[in-house]
């Protein structure tokens, strides 16, 4: 198997000291640490390599942390970048988090603080990779709304959002994994008279206690303040995912804020009005939630004055196709492929799949398969699926000569050959490259192509 890759944080700071510092304490707790010394050198490594996290300075020469900011959300919307920012500068890292920064700590910090930080950020990511829509493939899809295709479960989710783009009040997405709800908030944001605004976005998961509180609302300690998301989003957006993980004490705080329109800063005083709208998501419908005892039933009431239910993919088999198409449109600009068909026995096939995972899933699919695809159309044989149909789709000697571990094996080193032969084409022999496509550290890739028996060209 391809080698299971570190999280792979980058620290950019043009102070040597803090760098290596910083860099070896991250490293000691099991991550794989690049370092940058500039805003310049970090944009080199961002294309080069698959980081999960960015931790940056804000005031650095040439490119500074705003600049890398902002490169980092075109590459990656999902990518937390962490500001670094001197206690003169809070204002400015505060603007940081309004343009998307994922937080900010202030010299001098203490390790614990940068550590959790990171421990959040990289939670964040994970639950973002497991129910958001990839997003490194290029453009959001091309539908209304984000949502492709033409469907009677399509058009009646677009005709409600038409309708409510531009309420002040919460709305509600709830649909499975994998259905786009993060896209269609955005999408909602874009098409709103707040666009111009700042979206700012909350894993409600990924943060327990008195922490989601303060991440909400805000914190005070002794004499510094930290805006919550809340105040950071006003006059936006603020898109609370993952609404059922809050606690029950939280819930009836955001529930009272929603009618109110007024909340205080966790551990402050004084109230500061709500000037953002709340769209939140969830994969469970909140009746549910509230039958299980794990919601409250006037914060599902208040949220669900204004939903939309996603449909899963399994039960919009006419929108498959056009799906299809316009996420290999998108794979054929990220690769510079020219993939312009699906054969029909290659659609029946995706037909025949369940997708649990949803578009989500089927976008991991079609990535693999217009990478190994040599011509123009994507075939049965480019589609790494499970196969139903049984015995036939194993080797010859599969018949008694060779047991169902070996067979594995053999299938298995076939395909990484493959796909590394694939991912080397496809960026010229540069194994930097190569290894970021396919989502694995450059020694993983390397070790790996010297085990398959693989030549590594000088990048």
């Amino acid at each position: 198997m391809l080698p299971e890759r570190k999280e792979q944080l980058l620290v950019v700071d043009d102070e040597p000291n803090l760098r290596r510092v910083l860099a070896a304490q991250l490293a000691r707790d099991g991550y794989d640490v690049l370092i940058a010394a500039d805003g310049a050198e970090a944009l080199a490594t961002l294309r080069d390599n698959h980081i999960d996290v960015v931790i940056t300075d804000l005031k650095m020469p040439n490119v500074d942390g705003m600049d890398l900011l902002r490169y980092a959300q075109q590459m990656d919307p999902h990518l937390p970048v962490v500001m670094i920012t001197a206690h003169g500068t809070v204002d400015n890292a505060v603007e940081a988090l309004k343009t998307g920064a994922f937080d900010y700590v202030t010299k001098p910090f203490d390790q614990a603080e940068v550590r959790a930080i990171v421990r959040k950020a990289l939670e964040t990511r994970r639950l973002a990779a497991g129910d958001a829509l990839p997003t490194s493939v290029g453009a959001a899809a091309s539908g209304e709304f984000g949502l492709v295709g033409h469907s009677a479960e399509v058009r009646s989710v677009v005709e409600t959002l038409t309708r409510v783009v531009d309420d002040a009040g919460p709305l509600l997405i709830i649909g499975e994994s994998g259905t786009g709800k993060e896209l269609v908030a955005r999408a909602v944001h874009e098409r709103s008279a707040r666009s111009d605004k700042p979206f700012v976005k909350v894993n409600c998961a990924a943060i327990a206690g008195d922490a989601l509180s303060a991440e909400l609302f805000g914190d005070v300690r002794g004499s510094s303040t930290k805006p919550g998301r809340l105040e950071l989003a006003s006059g936006g957006v603020v898109f609370l995912d993952e609404i059922g993980a809050i606690p029950a004490t939280i819930q009836h705080v955001l529930c009272a804020v929603l009618q109110t329109g007024e909340f205080e800063r966790f551990g402050g005083v004084g109230r500061l009005s709500l000037d953002a709208r709340v769209v939140a998501a969830s994969r469970q419908p909140l009746e549910e939630l509230v039958d299980d005892g794990k919601f409250i039933p006037a914060l599902a009431e208040v949220l669900g004055r204004t939903s939309v239910q996603l449909p899963p993919l399994r039960q919009r088999p006419d929108d498959l196709l056009p799906i299809c198409e316009d996420i290999i449109a998108r794979l054929n600009a990220r690769f510079g492929k020219q993939v312009t068909t699906l054969s029909e026995p290659a659609l029946e096939c995706l037909r025949d799949q369940t997708w649990t995972g949803n578009i989500r899933e089927l976008e991991n699919v079609l990535e693999q398969a217009v990478l190994l695809c040599e011509g123009n159309a994507l075939e049965v044989g480019d589609l790494q699926l499970e196969r139903t149909s049984g015995v036939e789709e194993f080797p010859a000697a599969a018949s008694g000569e060779r047991g169902l571990r070996a067979q594995v094996k053999a299938i298995t080193t076939r395909v990484e050959r493959q796909l590394i032969q694939k991912a080397l084409q496809q960026t010229q022999g540069n194994v930097t490259h190569a290894a970021r496509l396919l989502k694995i550290s450059r020694k993983g890739l390397q070790l790996k192509m010297k085990e398959l028996g693989l030549r590594e060209r000088d990048d």
